[in-house]
């Protein structure tokens, strides 16, 4: 009886080892098994992320784009290296066609985690090289249909559409100038305007009681200048849609803020675009496309393919919708324009000239 009594005893003692055992081994491949799966869930310490303006800094636009993005991925550990395209001040082909080769040559030497790239010249001479490439590009400011870069249906390339408030601006020019029932379309010979003009002709039959009588194509500052001088009389408005590609005499491109302060200072017709910056310069108004915007919504879907592995794919491509009135007071005021004090409630209000500050 005691040495049956003993047996029992150490049988018991073996399974209760085994047991433990097993429970220690049990915890042991659980508690590896989520320490695996919690490293590849974090973030990684540090991503690179490679930003290509088709333009350049400072530049208001662009400096929203970028301010815009950086502040949807807050919070992330992010190195950012910025590339410089400057193609609004260089806009031949063979410059663009340089740029872009640097552009490529910088994306596969760094290696970034993400690219970032805004307005269409980066689309056109560096992210169409990588569709359906490994690694993921996000765009804002992009004018054109993706189709025409091959986006659409790629695995790798998502981003905002930059979209005009067009009609939005035509209304608003109507109520600071109610007699505005011509108007001129300038453009210049730059690569975003077909797109852009094509979008505010579909829009047309929205706006009956105005009439678009040009819509003019213009390579030099001469050629410019002397548009707007036959203007004077002839129509009672002006939409300055491209003005950064006119030549001067050595071929040069006269910088956009140049053209519009001759505009403000020569001409005596109201005018309109799409962008802020024109109105700080001199231009009287528009419900402005907002660039913080743009590279927000851009940031928003970097964060989401860097943190949650979402592929570009599952994100659509889709303009922002909003927008804001801007008015310069500055401009009204050389026009002896009275804008009501309504509207100037409703709207951003430039009260000087840039080159008076």
């Amino acid at each position: 009886m005691k040495i049956s009594k003993q047996f029992n005893n150490y049988r018991r003692a073996i399974v209760a080892t085994i047991m433990i055992t097993c429970v220690v081994v049990i915890l042991l491949f659980t508690f590896s098994r989520n320490a695996e799966t919690a490293s590849n869930k974090s973030p990684k310490a540090k991503w690179k992320i490679l930003h290509i303006m088709s333009y350049h800094a400072p530049w208001k636009w662009t400096d929203d784009q970028l301010i815009g993005f950086k502040d949807a991925l807050k919070g992330l550990d992010v190195e950012y290296k910025v590339f410089q395209m400057d193609t609004k001040r260089k806009s031949s082909a063979k410059w663009k066609e340089t740029v872009g080769k640097k552009a490529r040559e910088l994306i596969d030497t760094w290696k970034p985690d993400l690219v970032y790239t805004n307005d269409d010249n980066a689309q056109e001479y560096v992210v169409k090289y990588y569709v359906n490439s490994d690694t993921p590009f996000v765009f804002s400011g992009v004018n054109a249909d993706p189709k025409t870069y091959e986006f659409v249906g790629s695995k790798n390339v998502t981003g905002v559409l930059e979209q005009e408030h067009f009609v939005e601006s035509v209304e608003l020019l109507k109520i600071i100038a109610p007699d505005v029932k011509k108007i001129a379309i300038i453009i210049d010979e730059g690569p975003t305007w077909p797109a852009v003009v094509n979008r505010m002709k579909q829009k047309l039959h929205q706006l009956p009681n105005v009439e678009f009588v040009s819509w003019d194509v213009i390579s030099t500052f001469e050629e410019y200048k002397q548009k707007i001088e036959n203007y004077q009389g002839e129509v009672d408005a002006i939409g300055l849609l491209g003005i950064f590609t006119y030549k001067d005499q050595n071929d040069n491109n006269v910088p956009y803020t140049d053209v519009l302060k001759w505009t403000a200072e020569n001409s005596k017709l109201p005018d309109f675009s799409f962008w802020k910056d024109r109105i700080m310069y001199g231009t009287l108004c528009t419900v402005t496309v907002s660039g913080y915007e743009q590279g927000l919504s851009a940031g928003k879907i970097a964060r989401g393919i860097l943190l949650e592995a979402r592929s570009p794919s599952s994100y659509p491509m889709v303009p922002t919708v909003k927008g804001e009135a801007v008015i310069s007071l500055a401009r009204a005021n050389k026009l002896n324009i009275k804008i009501k004090s309504g509207i100037l409630l409703t709207a951003e209000i430039i009260e000087r000239f840039s080159w008076e500050k």
